[in-house]
């Protein structure tokens, strides 16, 4: 226990309270005798306190105890879980009462781990980790800044840091320099490295651009913990190309596999090891990525086998590379799709590919430039359902004929299973669909909308499209439940259709089950023939009656689907909205008109040959139309999308609807044209991308080839599909001249193709692509041991010690901490209480001499041992005392001079008044005080009779 002050040089107010109590003592002459004093020892006392206050006098107490946060490695490197916390439990248990103690997991991140149920168990000798950090990286600088948080407040805490010591994220020297600063010193255990069997590619080499025939390299660097046979494997993107047995040895293996530049093209690359004693498999890829330059190939998609000859031959003849495959056959990959130049759609109908070819084929053309071409037909553009689609997005023409008149007015009810079999994904793309058709429809075009289980139910009764929101609303408020009746549902809208006024009139049945009734159909495809409503039918899945619903549609004079691929269901309702209204088809003899593609013109010098059909659309405002016809429709259009190009020709190519353009002499010419005219430019690439991973964030590095820093419109930025098909654009800051950098949070270890190009209120513009590498985490590789020299650093930088087991962690002498007590409010309490003292004191007229004498006489009496006794002399001098008070009081209401006199009768009897000999002494000096109190008090009387005089006169 001691005193503490925290100003002294506030104690120098001590001279002038002092010199303040010598004038009040000198200088305060209304106080007399002992409460005078009193006045001056409270007033005295009070600014001693004042003091205190201002300088800071505090007590304290000295406390002696531990505060210890363990904090662990929790990363993938550190196998032995049971071993670390039976090491914690160990160094718990050996701490005392009194000690403090918690424990702090990190790998990637750092968590408190440590709560009382794991305390309790840690008592008995148990502990079990609560948090999982991200296990990817050891950053050891966060777990340790997590620790110095929670020793906030307790001087003298320490850390202990049990782990591995292999940093690969953050900066554990730089955390042990600011812990030094703060006074808080690291203790560090080094954990054992696990001694399992491992083997890791380090890395996979190739040229970075070559030559289409050229052969090359495959450089892998393997670093092993063991010897044994493995088994080497090498993709080109998921095509495997290559399976080597190899010898492994202990340390560093270097492999070198031969191959050969096949084919144009972006192209990624991995290789895969496999070994029975490899004990870790997430460090058993890597990737690479090339461009081989030399003749383009071409991808080409055609809807009905054998139609593509005349353009194999054409694009052969200008020696590229074709690959011919069905819609079926559309890689699922987008990293598939660099291997190819451009890519060509001869009349493919939207109903044939799925969900992610038609996606990745938009994500191709606008982030990675790859070429895109449709050739029209019967299937291809609105006929083929691309309304609304990616692939529409991607052409220069839309699919619906905007402000087109004349058109005949169509009738059109919609008949979807809501059944509970059509639940979730199926139904939701039914609405999607059934909305698709709507948005294609024009304000004179009537719809009605049915949805049925084992009833009908009108969701819109049959209404003309003057507002196509409110339809919408009720099409997307559909839900799935009950069971399957068509017959019901077809009835109902047969019977809505002849109430139609349209020129057209047609119904869409969709289902995915079998009826639950049996009733023939015939009565309501007879009535429909006769009223001239045709109807076409969609089965979902093997579970619906085929048989029936095929049967259906040719009873009813439309068309019969069949899809497995529930993505294909909104294209089928696009091609059949189109298809019932027989107008996107123009045929005749077609002249086209030649418009402006700038270096196509020269294409046309010789003269164009004539059409005999062709799809109709609409041009996009910003697209380039090279050919018209007469009605005003682009017949070959063009333009660019992001970073690629897109053509589209609305004819065909198999000579039915171009007859004479299959036989000119200039056509193989003119359609390679149009294809080598989509190609991106790979050799001429302007940016490079560096990677380095920064904890679980990597950084992206870009480097223009040019002389100079680009000029944008916009901010620079990367573009990257996502192995799971998330589009991620990243904004990138200049790092030096020609440099920019910008940061990807997260992503897995693979191959990656980014756009690179401008991003402008939020909207991105691709202009060229590039590849970059994200390598698994170096958690994962093979180290040495520079991991105990770190800590050994961290121990030295803070003052801390390297312990050799548990015990030691709380061997160590506690420092002794000043606890202080804040006495601030009590001594405002006793300040205030003196104070009132004071004013009492001053100001009330009470006994205070006698008081005083009492006191005086009390202490006396019991300072002698003589106990203390009332005698007859005090009895009477009480009663004279007693007497003088009473005159006192009369002296205010009388004159002065009738105060003199009373008070020297008082006198003359208190002198006849027998007194003890022993209080003598003592009463005299009480009468000598009592006569300057009544002197006092008639002096004031006659002071307040004179200010009374004086204000009366004023007012007078």
């Amino acid at each position: 226990m001691g005193i503490e002050l925290s100003s002294p040089l506030a104690m120098l107010l001590l001279l002038p309270s002092l010199l303040l109590l010598w004038w009040m003592l000198k200088g305060t002459l209304r106080l007399r005798g002992s409460r005078k004093f009193a006045v001056i020892a409270t007033r005295a006392i009070i600014l001693g306190l004042l003091v205190a206050l201002a300088a800071g006098i505090h007590p304290y107490k000295l406390l002696q105890h531990r505060q210890v946060v363990i904090v662990a490695d929790r990363s993938a490197s550190m196998e032995d879980e049971a071993g670390l916390e039976q090491w914690i439990a160990g160094a718990w248990s050996s701490k005392q009462d009194d000690d403090g103690v918690a424990v702090v997991a990190f790998g990637a991140n750092a968590v408190i781990d440590s709560i009382p149920s794991a305390q309790a168990e840690a008592d008995q000798g148990r502990y079990a980790f609560i948090a999982k950090p991200n296990s990817s990286f050891t950053n050891m600088a966060a777990g340790m800044r997590h620790a110095a948080a929670l020793l906030q407040g307790y001087d003298g805490g320490r850390i202990v840091l049990v782990t591995d010591g292999k940093e690969n994220s953050g900066d554990a020297r730089r955390e042990a320099r600011l812990l030094r600063d703060a006074g808080i010193p690291v203790d560090v255990y080094h954990w054992p490295s696990g001694g399992g069997s491992d083997a890791a590619i380090e890395a996979l080499k190739l040229p970075a651009v070559m030559k289409e025939g050229e052969s090359f390299s495959f450089q892998i660097s393997v670093r092993s913990t063991f010897s044994g046979m493995a088994e080497l494997r090498l993709y080109e993107g998921n095509k495997e190309v290559g399976i080597s047995g190899v010898q492994l040895e202990r340390g560093d293996n270097l492999f070198s596999l031969r191959g050969v530049a096949s084919e144009a093209g972006f192209h990624t690359y991995r290789a895969e090891l496999y070994a029975e004693a490899d004990g870790q498999a997430a460090n058993n890829t890597a990737h690479a990525f090339s461009r081989i330059t030399g003749p383009g190939t071409v991808l080409i998609v055609e809807g009905e086998p054998g139609s593509s000859g005349n353009m194999e031959a054409a694009i052969a003849a200008s020696f590229i590379r074709t690959e011919t495959v069905s819609p079926e056959q559309l890689p699922l990959e987008l990293t598939d799709y660099a291997a190819y130049d451009s890519v060509v759609l001869n009349n493919v109908p939207a109903t044939r590919i799925s969900e992610k070819p038609m996606r990745w084929l938009d994500s191709a053309v606008a982030d990675f430039g790859i070429g895109l071409v449709m050739l029209g037909g019967d299937s291809s553009f609105g006929l083929g359902g691309y309304f609304d689609t990616p692939i529409e997005r991607a052409l220069p023409v839309y699919m619906d004929l905007q402000g087109r008149k004349q058109m005949p007015t169509l009738g059109l009810t919609l008949i979807i299973d809501r059944s509970g079999s059509m639940s979730g994904h199926s139904l939701e793309l039914a609405k999607e669909a059934a909305m698709r058709t709507v948005e294609l429809m024009r304000e004179e075009d009537t719809v009605g909308v049915i949805a049925f289980d084992s009833s009908p139910w009108w969701v819109v009764e049959p209404t003309r499209l003057q507002d196509k929101e409110s339809v919408l609303s009720a099409i997307q408020a559909i839900g799935a439940d009950g069971g399957t009746d068509i017959y019901k549902a077809l009835q109902s809208g047969f019977e809505g259709l002849l109430k139609v006024d349209a020129q057209r009139r047609h119904m869409i049945l969709l289902t995915d089950g079998q009826s639950a009734t049996s009733t023939p159909y015939s009565t309501i495809t007879n009535g429909m023939k006769e009223n001239g409503i045709t109807l076409s039918t969609v089965a979902v899945g093997q579970g619906a009656d085929k048989r029936l619903l095929e049967e259906l549609a040719s009873a009813g004079a439309g068309r019969y689907y069949y899809t497995e691929d529930q993505s294909t269901i909104p294209a089928i309702f696009s091609r059949e909205t189109v298809l019932i209204s027989r107008t996107y088809v123009v045929e005749g003899a077609i002249a086209p008109i030649v418009g402006s593609a700038g270096d196509w013109e020269r294409l046309w010098q010789d003269g164009v040959p004539q059409l005999q059909a062709y799809i109709a659309t609409t041009p996009k405002e910003l697209a380039e139309v090279a050919l018209w016809s007469s009605e005003e429709d682009p017949l070959l259009a063009r333009w660019s999308y992001g970073a690629g190009k897109t053509v589209a020709w609305t004819s065909d190519s198999a000579g039915k609807w171009s007859r004479d353009w299959v036989l000119w002499p200039s056509y193989p010419n003119v359609l390679t044209e149009w294809v080598k005219w989509t190609f991106p430019q790979f050799q001429h690439e302007q940016y490079q991308i560096e990677t380095r991973l920064r904890g679980e964030a990597a950084e992206l590095t870009v480097t223009s080839t040019t002389d100079h820093s680009p000029s944008v419109n916009g901010t620079l930025a990367v573009r990257i599909r996502e192995h799971s098909g998330n589009e991620r654009t990243i904004g990138l800051s200049p790092a030096g001249l020609g440099q920019f950098r910008g940061e990807l949070p997260s992503a897995e270890p693979g191959a990656y193709l980014a756009g690179i190009g401008s991003l402008n209120d939020e909207a991105f513009t691709g202009g060229t692509t590039a590849g970059f590498i994200i390598p698994y985490s170096p958690e994962y590789r093979i180290g040495g041991d520079e991991g105990e020299q770190l800590l050994h650093a961290v121990a030295s930088l803070t003052g801390g010690r390297v312990l050799q087991s548990e015990e030691e962690v709380f061997r160590f002498q506690p420092p002794a901490i000043r606890k202080p007590y804040d006495w601030t409010r009590e001594m405002l309490i006793a300040i205030l209480l003196l104070w009132l003292l004071d004013i009492a004191l001053r100001r009330l007229s009470l006994p205070w001499a006698g008081w005083a004498g009492l006191l005086r006489r009390a202490m006396f009496r019991k300072k002698s041992g003589v106990p203390e006794r009332l005698t007859t002399g005090d009895s009477q001098h009480v009663l004279v005392r007693m007497k003088e008070r009473k005159a006192k009081r009369s002296s205010f209401s009388s004159s002065s001079h009738a105060g003199d006199e009373g008070h020297v009768r008082l006198r003359e009897e208190a002198k006849d008044a027998p007194l003890s000999s022993e209080r003598l002494t003592g009463e005299q000096s009480d009468n000598r005080d009592d006569r300057m109190s009544v002197e006092q008090e008639n002096a004031q009387t006659a002071t307040v009779s004179r200010l009374l005089a004086a204000k009366k006169k004023n007012r007078q």
